[in-house]
């Protein structure tokens, strides 16, 4: 292939063009954040995986009833475990049990809007990290009960 005057300056000015993009972005502030060392504002709008919410008048207990109409809408089938007993005295049931897959789970909130006591909401959690697929098996009771006692 022979170079020819003409094809030598097309090239010289693209690259030129190009170089003066990369000097141009060079100088321009940084728009990326230095994660982990700077932590993100999340969106109130964001979806981590599913919670289960307090009932609006007893703060310390879910609304969840344990009915299993989220486990039948999940269209991943990541809820894989939902039971429930009514103790007595008390006007419903209560779930005690609540198993999520969320390494299935594709959040796309179906279990959230089919909920008929409107139990289950996303969490804030977006830093989630392990090593085992079981360390992404979450007991949505436990971890309930853990927010409720903090």
């Amino acid at each position: 292939m022979t170079v020819t005057p003409a094809s030598f300056l097309k090239g010289a000015a693209s690259l030129a063009a190009g170089m003066g993009v990369t000097i141009k972005s060079f100088f321009q502030p940084v728009v990326t954040s230095q994660y982990p060392r700077e932590v993100l504002q999340i969106t109130p709008r964001f979806r981590g995986h599913i919670k289960l919410l307090a009932d609006p008048e007893n703060p310390l207990a879910t609304n969840c009833i344990a009915c299993g109409i989220c486990v039948r809408n999940c269209p991943s089938g990541s809820i894989k475990k939902v039971e429930g007993e009514k103790k007595e005295g008390e006007p419903k049931r209560r779930v005690t049990t609540y198993i999520l897959d969320f390494t299935t789970c594709s959040q796309c909130g179906i279990c959230v809007e089919s909920c008929p006591t409107k139990a289950i909401g996303f969490s804030g959690d977006f830093n989630i990290a392990g090593f085992k697929r079981a360390d992404f098996y979450f007991d949505l009771v436990k971890e309930f009960d853990r927010r409720k006692k903090a």
